[in-house]
């Protein structure tokens, strides 16, 4: 087995089978002869992209084909697979239950014919982007398989507007950003919603609380030094309209470009921040950083997938790695 490498430049009882999938299945049976795997790749296509017109687009042929493909896999699974609406397409459960099974399936297959069999050599290594914590803290253990199995990795740790941008120009392949990319040519998906708390050090949440128990927690915060990992601070930003309704008090006093940065400011009481919550467990577990509030429902913001469109169909291993960091993505909060 090839080892990894990677360099970075400075992320009971059975249940009893779903109808759908059921439904199906009985109807393959039915069918005689085998199965063209294209029909597999169109439809895991449709799927990802919500759209026959894109799935054309990143597959390179035309949109009638798609649609053909499409009513050939229907005919041979026996149900619809796919609603049509005015802005794309919306899969039934039929499709859901296909696409759980299927996307693994297609995506290996895609990296075994372009690892063994590709016509211009050995796959290149995966060049993926996304700020530090999350590479070191997510990004990295989501694939850890995958390097374990050869993959080569090499990662650039920066914020959305620098990965944006190499992105686009073809210097990354997988992009993981805090902000939605509105870039024609990259194919963003939601990845995960992270939630987000507002957190100092107990020493100075001491000094803060009776302040803000006695209200007017926006004035009181704007007292204290902010630390932010960017200078636009879209964190505190978000934070503060959704739960006071206004803007932050101003530009951050520190910045830092790394939220494990950013907690060992506020270990030291440097000040106030926001940070992603799971990278504060530890510490709210051993009492060193602390939540100054708790509003009743926790600002979220949504992390983004993002790769140029028709990668993950002329690059395998593009498509193996956004199939896994959705997969896992799932499971994050």
């Amino acid at each position: 087995m090839p080892s990894a490498r990677v360099t970075t430049t400075d992320h009971r009882r059975a249940p009893k089978p779903h109808t759908h999938r059921h439904a199906a299945a009985t109807a393959c049976k039915e069918e005689t002869g085998p199965l063209n795997p294209a029909l597999l790749r169109t439809f895991v296509e449709v799927y990802r992209t919500g759209s026959f017109g894109k799935a054309a687009q990143r597959l390179r042929i035309s949109q009638p084909a798609v649609t053909q493909q499409i009513r050939m896999l229907e005919e041979r699974v026996g149900v619809p697979l796919f609603v049509r609406h005015a802005t794309g397409s919306r899969p039934t459960p039929a499709a859901e239950s296909l696409a759980r099974d299927a996307e693994g399936a297609v995506d290996a297959l895609d990296f075994v014919l372009q690892r063994y069999f590709g016509t211009d050599g050995p796959a290149r290594p995966l060049r993926l982007g996304a700020p530090s914590d999350l590479i070191g803290e997510r990004i990295l253990p989501a694939l850890a398989d995958m390097l374990g199995d050869g993959l080569q990795l090499r990662t650039t740790l920066a914020l959305s507007d620098v990965l944006l941008p190499q992105l686009a120009a073809g210097e990354l392949d997988v992009i993981v950003v805090r902000v939605r990319p509105r870039l024609t040519g990259v194919t963003a998906l939601p990845l995960y919603d992270e939630e987000c708390s507002l957190v100092a050090s107990p020493e100075l949440a001491r000094t803060l609380r009776p302040e803000l128990v006695a209200g007017g927690a926006p004035e009181v915060l704007a007292e204290r030094p902010l630390v932010a990992y960017a200078e636009s601070a879209p964190l505190i930003d978000h934070y503060w309209w959704s739960v006071f309704h206004r803007p932050a008090p101003g530009a951050p006093d520190v910045v830092v470009p790394d939220h494990r940065a950013v907690l060992a400011a506020l270990r030291a009481s440097i000040g106030i921040a926001v940070v992603p919550t799971y990278l504060c467990a530890d510490d709210f577990a051993r009492g060193t950083l602390v939540p100054l509030l708790a509003p009743e429902i926790p600002p979220i913001t949504t992390m983004y997938l993002a790769t140029r469109e028709g990668d993950a169909v002329s690059r395998p291993q593009v498509a193996a790695a956004q199939s896994r960091l959705l997969a896992c993505g799932r499971g994050w909060n």
